[in-house]
C-alpha cells in the first residue's frame, strides 16, 4: 500500500505548575490561538482547546511519525516563553512537570469537544484533581496516587 493514512486523534491535559490560576480569561483568549500555532508548527492539527485558571484540554489530530512528548515539549517550551514575554507580570508562570494524553475514536469527537467547551462550568463542580483522577480511571490508566496530583 503506498503511503501512510491515519487518525489518530488525543485529547490531551496538563496543568500549570502546582495547580497555579495562572491561566485568566484575557491570557486565555490569547494562549489558546497560541498554542494552535505551535501544534501546528509541529504538523498536528488541533481541533479544540480550553480549559480553566489552571489546566488545559486540547483534542487535536497527531501524526503518526511524530512523538506525543516532543509535541508536549514544544507546546510547554514555546507557551511559556511566550507568556513571560507577553504578559511580564506572570514571569513566575510554569507548566506541571508531566501531561496526560488519552486516545480519541472518532465516533466520540462531538462529545471531547463539548466536554472541553463545557469546562467553566464543570469545574464550579469538579477539581481538577478529581477530574483527571477519574479521566485516569474511565481510560484503565494505572496511577499512584502519591507521584500523578503532585
Amino acid at each position: 500500500m503506498p503511503g501512510t493514512y491515519s487518525q489518530l486523534l488525543l485529547h490531551v491535559v496538563f496543568s500549570t505548575k502546582a495547580r497555579a490560576s495562572w491561566i485568566t480569561a484575557d491570557v486565555a483568549e490569547r494562549l489558546y490561538p497560541f498554542i494552535g500555532g505551535i501544534v501546528r508548527a509541529e504538523k498536528g492539527v488541533l481541533y479544540d482547546i480550553g480549559g480553566v485558571e489552571d489546566h488545559v484540554h486540547m483534542y487535536l489530530r497527531w501524526r503518526p511519525d511524530g512523538s506525543v512528548s516532543d509535541l508536549m515539549r514544544a507546546v510547554k517550551a514555546r507557551s511559556s516563553k511566550w507568556i513571560h514575554e507577553e504578559f511580564p507580570a506572570r514571569r513566575e508562570f510554569a507548566w506541571q512537570e508531566g501531561y496526560s494524553v488519552f486516545s480519541v475514536s472518532k465516533s466520540q469527537e462531538e462529545a471531547v469537544k463539548k466536554y472541553i467547551a463545557g469546562q467553566a462550568e464543570h469545574h464550579k463542580h469538579e477539581d481538577f484533581t478529581s477530574e483527571l483522577r477519574r479521566i485516569l480511571r474511565a481510560h484503565g490508566v494505572e496511577f499512584d496516587e502519591k507521584y500523578a496530583f503532585d
